[in-house]
């Protein structure tokens, strides 16, 4: 009974205060169990399951574990909210457009880098709100660090059980030597023109949401992506880039980015550092 009253005093307090807050450890400990049932078929001999999708991307037992964790773990909140995942069947738009709030998750972000075995692969879990990312967390299985950020709180990294916040580094778009984040699978011809307006340029390519965090942590200051990407795979990462002191546009209109719309295929984008 005492547990109850406080569960019930706790979801009381946090719809008083329109508080996310409160969220985070809950959605951190489940990307921590996500990560674990990745990381258990990653590093295990047997065969990961690949199968190929509608859209010729891959699907592998690890998509499928980590999915039904995360679903599990969302369902199990004392707040509910509907769930867009990557992996669950999508919903007709006629229903998703009255949801005021729902999550965006994509359970193995870089799934080609995960059969690769390189280590550049990420869980995301987004809470969109009326279009907009308001939280978000980000797990690296293979490096043990976890990235979050709630609107207008700052962004973080949790790492050795240690928590610091990060923040993303000041530059101008005429400075030389600039680094600038580019896919491992998609690096296109307009990307590549796109880098070429800049002084020296240093590439850096990595996989999935990492690029985002490169950008949040200031180690790279530029990211383009003129190339297809899905809602579920950008929205936690904009939160904490965003929240670091970065942004997310737009490439042809220079708008922020939005979600829960009828097209779930984003269109092209930069994410930027702290530009000035």
């Amino acid at each position: 009974m005492v547990a109850e009253y406080r569960l019930r005093n706790a979801i009381i307090l946090m719809k008083k205060m329109n508080n996310l807050l409160p969220l985070i450890p809950s959605l951190l400990e489940i990307t921590r169990h996500a990560a674990a049932a990745i990381l258990e078929i990653y590093n295990s001999n047997a065969d990961f399951g690949v199968e190929a999708k509608s859209d010729d991307s891959p699907l592998t037992r690890a998509d499928r574990a980590a999915n039904e964790v995360i679903c599990r773990g969302l369902e199990a909140l004392p707040v509910k909210y509907p769930i867009i995942s990557e992996e669950n069947k999508l919903l007709p738009y006629a229903e998703r457009r009255n949801w005021t709030r729902c999550w965006l998750v994509d359970p193995l972000d870089g799934t080609k880098e995960f059969i690769k075995k390189n280590g550049d692969f990420t869980v995301n879990i987004a809470l969109v709100e009326n279009g907009e990312v308001v939280a978000g967390v980000v797990g690296i299985p293979a490096q043990d660090e976890l990235y979050w950020a709630v609107k207008g709180s700052g962004a973080f990294c949790i790492k050795n059980q240690a928590e610091q916040p990060i923040e993303a580094a000041s530059f101008n778009q005429s400075d030389d030597g600039l680094n600038i984040v580019c896919s491992r699978s998609h690096l296109t011809p307009e990307t590549e023109a796109f880098i070429a307006k800049y002084n020296s340029p240093k590439l850096v390519s990595r996989g999935s949401a990492l690029k985002f965090l490169l950008l949040a942590k200031g180690e790279a200051h530029v990211y383009p992506r003129i190339a297809p990407t899905m809602e579920w795979d950008t929205a936690a990462a904009q939160i904490i880039l965003e929240e670091a002191g970065g942004s997310v546009v737009v490439f042809e209109t220079g708008e922020p980015m939005r979600y829960n719309r009828e097209d779930l295929l984003n269109p092209s984008f930069v994410g930027y550092g702290n530009m000035k």
